[in-house]
């Protein structure tokens, strides 16, 4: 069952079913067979098929809903038990991105290659949606909504992002109090990251945001609020340091982004888990805990 669930929802997010068969290694007709099995067991049409593009109709929207929630505790239970008993040894591929590997995966790895001192790792770190089949990891950190269904995942922490500038800005040009008082100040944001997306005591809320310097980095987002260029959303993970000594200070703190996106420990489907895949997971999860380190400087 998990299969055919797994086949749907690869198919609302590659919205085309050829591709989907290409992500889980199956031939389309196969693919096609398992969709129509699944339709008929339901009785209910889940996908509007054209000959470019299938898109999830009502029905299938609301499924799609429910089976990405189910196939995420699955995986998350396969992670975390498959291999327990193997010993972790041989190469180890893994991929993060750039701050978050710098910052909260490189200073921990030597304790990894401590506890199972027969992996060789090797850590890239890239900003660029790496794929991993292709590319031939093992496994990748990624910040994302959720984790494709191609794939098995465990969600390692909630990624909590504030609102926030350097203290001598906020003094010079006034601290906002509502929503409406950002458009008296100087926005920054890295191509891509506007509208922010923030949640207040009033529910879900969105702020266009006309950077005040254009860049495609999210590092030089963060340099400038801590310069005092104006004021930034910023993930917790990323700017701890700066809160913690004062080089930032968090502004509207009622308002925060939306917490849809996590932090995720990812890998290809596979009937064996590496024991090393496996290993490094578990000490990720039991690192980050309930409440991430980086969350303690942060407040």
């Amino acid at each position: 069952m998990n299969d055919e669930y797994a086949l749907f929802a690869a198919v609302v997010e590659h919205g085309s079913l050829s591709a989907a068969a290409r992500a889980m290694r199956l031939s389309p007709a196969m693919a096609s067979r398992r969709l129509a099995r699944l339709e008929d067991r339901l009785g209910v049409r889940l996908l509007n098929r054209t000959t470019r593009r299938q898109s999830p109709t009502e029905a299938g929207a609301a499924f799609y809903r429910r089976v990405v929630e189910i196939l995420a505790a699955s995986r998350e239970a396969e992670a975390l038990v498959a291999g327990g008993a193997r010993t972790a040894a041989g190469p180890l591929r893994i991929t993060a991105p750039t701050s978050f590997g710098r910052m909260h995966v490189a200073p921990y790895v030597k304790g990894f290659l401590d506890l199972h001192p027969r992996v060789a790792l090797r850590l890239d770190l890239s900003d660029a949606y790496v794929d991993l089949v292709g590319e031939r990891y093992d496994l990748a950190i990624r910040i994302a909504q959720r984790v494709e269904a191609s794939m098995l995942g465990v969600r390692l922490a909630s990624k909590r992002r504030v609102l926030c500038a350097r203290p001598a800005s906020v003094a010079e040009h006034g601290e906002p109090r509502t929503l409406r008082d950002l458009s008296e100040h100087r926005l920054l944001a890295a191509a891509g990251q506007s509208p922010w997306r923030l949640q207040g005591p009033n529910g879900a809320v969105s702020v266009t945001v006309d950077s005040r310097v254009a860049t495609n980095s999210s590092e030089v987002v963060r340099e400038l609020a801590v310069a005092g260029a104006g004021i930034a959303l910023r993930s917790t993970w990323d700017i701890h340091q700066d809160l913690a000594a004062g080089r930032l200070q968090v502004v509207l703190p009622d308002h925060e982004g939306a917490q849809s996106v996590g932090l995720y420990a990812v890998h290809p489907r596979s009937d064996l888990v590496p024991a090393s895949v496996v290993a490094f997971i578990a000490y990720l999860a039991d690192l980050y805990g309930d409440r991430p380190p980086w969350e303690d400087q942060a407040d």
